[in-house]
């Protein structure tokens, strides 16, 4: 199947490069080729892009660019994050997380554990959000660090981080909150969230893989990962990838003109998708919570069939039965039924998730293929 033929509909595993982004990176894959660290006219340029993007990054989520630091992607910024302040702070062992965050902060956090820190792990409720009031619950005056997505990459559940934070700070604990699936989706303003740290992954708004960036409060311990030259104030040493940095600001720019006629375009055409498949499938279940969410996300468990052979029954539609960047091997989302969604159910989800490129006709065609599909396998007990 061509790509023309292709209904996607996985942006939350990864977004397509935007033309306007590629065609602000093209300079600095052709002649602009210096190193940000040259004194000469080649890379002084080269440095001047880097600091243009750091601004366009820092308008985006209202910061200094002072405080934006580049990474290869989400998860350097959210290991740099959390094992960064712990190593910064090594008198202070504990750390509160949710039961259903990324692997990119689950990992580290299992990894400080092996370390000697204590990590709690909140529950969330059956809508997929955590109680603020349990997370400030299971803080004790160890606690260094709290870690709580901005919004959940499955379900796409926006969790209360402002009011977490509060209580964070309120206990003398840092907030981290790992922001990848929301920035450029939803307004993400690190003074209105209160964090003290925010992570970005570039792939998931447009611009290229294998670049991200972590917004770290002035003043906030943190400690390198890397050992090398003194790039990116000493946090990130190695010399920038000025080509996806620079696309990561074109990407960042954008998402601030559009966000909002962007927000509600997306809204409109996820609550068309659901209102189609529920229509044609009435037996369907829409997972976790319907209002607080990203405006492009769409989890539905399809019972009576296993996601991936439903997707495996639709080849003209590229969606996910999870999140993209867990282990290999089939297997019902954790995230799901950490929100005590029945495991048959859990079996049976597909997330959808919208972007930019998607039309009204890519809703209406999706509906039917996927009703389809679901027929089909159905009916061979699949």
């Amino acid at each position: 199947m061509s790509p023309t033929d292709l209904i996607y509909l996985d942006h939350n595993a990864t977004t397509p490069v935007y033309p306007r982004v590629l065609e602000a990176m093209l300079p600095y894959l052709r002649g602009e080729y210096g190193n940000p660290s040259s004194g000469h006219s080649l890379g002084q340029r080269a440095h001047a892009a880097v600091e243009a993007a750091r601004a366009q990054v820092a308008r985006l989520i209202d910061c200094t660019p002072e405080e934006v630091l580049f990474t290869s992607g989400g998860t350097e910024a959210n290991n740099l994050a959390l094992r960064g302040v712990c190593d910064a702070n090594p008198d202070e062992r504990h750390i509160v997380t949710t039961t259903v965050e990324h692997p990119a902060i689950s990992a580290p956090c299992r990894h400080l554990e092996e370390c000697g820190y204590r990590v709690t792990r909140v529950p969330v409720g059956a809508d997929g959000r955590v109680d603020p009031a349990m997370v400030a619950a299971a803080m004790t005056v160890d606690t260094l660090l709290v870690t709580v997505m901005l919004a959940q990459n499955e379900t796409g559940a926006l969790m209360p981080v402002a009011e977490i934070a509060r209580a964070a700070h309120a206990r003398g604990a840092l907030m981290h909150t790992d922001a990848a699936q929301a920035v450029g989706k939803i307004e993400t303003r690190v003074g209105d969230l209160d964090v003290d740290l925010l992570s970005i992954a570039g792939h998931k708004l447009y611009a290229p893989k294998g670049v991200g960036a972590l917004y770290v409060r002035r003043g906030v311990p943190l400690k390198p990962l890397l050992l090398g030259a003194g790039h990116e104030r000493g946090l990130r040493p190695g010399t920038e990838n000025v080509p996806h940095i620079v696309g990561l600001g074109a990407a960042c720019e954008l998402a601030a003109r559009d966000l909002a006629v962007e927000a509600k375009r997306l809204t409109t055409l996820t609550e068309e998708l659901w209102t189609l498949l529920a229509r044609e499938l009435p037996g369907i279940r829409r997972n976790g919570q319907p209002h607080a969410r990203l405006p492009n996300t769409l989890n539905v468990s399809f019972d009576g069939v296993r996601g991936s052979a439903l997707l495996a029954a639709a080849p003209e539609i590229a969606a996910s039965t999870g999140a993209a960047c867990h282990d290999g091997g089939e297997r019902p989302s954790p995230v799901l039924l950490a929100m005590g969604v029945p495991e048959a159910s859990a079996w049976g989800a597909v997330r959808l998730s919208l972007g930019r490129s998607t039309t009204t006709d890519d809703v209406r065609r999706a509906a039917l293929a996927l009703s389809r599909a679901y027929r089909e396998v159905k009916a061979r007990g699949a």
